[in-house]
């Protein structure tokens, strides 16, 4: 089984410089969502970093957050 390839974005939370890794389909539901509330990705991205607690990795709540947020399919 072939590993899946992880897409590299950067940003700017809270004046620093971050980069995340993530599956592109992860990527695609945060888009969505930012999409549908109006967001810009980057906003979106905040505002998950902004509700984690400290001892969780960004990478890991965007990615419970993409779950729990994944659109239902038709």
């Amino acid at each position: 089984m072939r590993c899946k390839m992880l897409v590299k974005r950067s940003f700017s939370l809270s004046g620093h410089r971050t980069s995340i890794a993530l599956e592109p389909a992860f990527w695609a539901v945060l888009q969505a969502v930012a999409d549908a509330r109006l967001l810009p990705l980057a906003g979106l991205v905040g505002q998950i970093d902004s509700g984690r607690t400290p001892d969780q990795p960004l990478a890991s709540a965007l990615r419970v957050f993409a779950l729990q947020n994944k659109p239902s399919a038709a």
